[in-house]
């Protein structure tokens, strides 16, 4: 459904992601791992627009996407969930689902989010951190996309509201979407998807199933500290 080939991102005229190529299945997670500053954030967003492609190609159901412009990617069938809770402080949160909402009713979001129901005319500043994940992820809901991006949806939340927003990140890929998810707690981000990428340096190190990766903690490690060459060496399995 997503397609990376060998994807280039530079920042200042330095490269921070080379030659990426992954795929993105419908209906299953892919994840997207790796230690700080391997690359994950910059390549979400050359996928997404945000910053442009130095090489490389990127398709959607079979169509490039790479030189549209943002906005006509998320039209294409793309959505964006990016690291920091991106709300409009001042609206509440039924204006905030509005805003992507395209004129269609926003009630499905409170099926799936019934916490947000409850709160649906408080501003999104004054949700909590794990309800204002919920309200992001709803707005990518209400784009009716082909492919979601994740980045860091657990970032500073508590287990539990962690284990809650990645049920509904199943429930979404469930339902026929291709999920790129990029995670900090690896282990759990390994028991949703099913197959794996590894950043190192802003180069692909292994391209495989997630349940090789659950099965050693040695090899994760060793993906993360460099003990597996990158490039033409990545390590493919499954």
């Amino acid at each position: 459904m997503l397609s990376v080939d060998g994807v280039t991102v530079e920042r200042e005229r330095l490269p921070v992601v080379r030659d990426v190529s992954l795929s993105v299945e419908a209906g299953a997670i892919t994840v997207l791992l790796g230690a700080n500053g391997a690359g994950k954030t910059t390549l979400l967003e050359g996928i997404s627009g945000i910053v442009d492609l130095a090489a490389g190609t990127i398709s959607l159901d079979g169509a490039r996407i790479d030189r549209k412009e943002p906005f006509r990617r998320v039209a294409a069938g793309l959505a964006h969930v990016e690291e920091g809770r991106s709300v409009f402080p001042e609206l509440t949160t039924t204006e905030n689902l509005l805003v992507a909402s395209g004129g269609r009713a926003v009630d499905e979001v409170f099926e799936m989010f019934p916490e947000l129901a409850e709160r649906r005319h408080v501003a999104g500043g004054l949700l909590s951190g794990g309800e204002q994940q919920m309200l992001v992820l709803g707005r990518a809901l209400l784009l009716r996309p082909k492919a979601l991006m994740v980045d860091e949806l657990s970032q500073g939340l508590a287990p539990r509201v962690v284990a809650r927003l990645m049920a509904a990140v199943r429930e979404l890929a469930d339902a026929g979407i291709a999920v790129l998810l990029v995670e900090q707690f690896a282990r759990l981000a390994l028991e949703l998807g099913r197959r794996a990428y590894v950043l190192r340096g802003g180069e692909v190190v292994y391209d495989g199933g997630c349940a090789e990766l659950r099965a050693s903690d040695e090899l994760l490690e060793s993906l993360y500290l460099g003990e597996v060459e990158a490039g033409n060496g990545a390590r493919r399995a499954g």
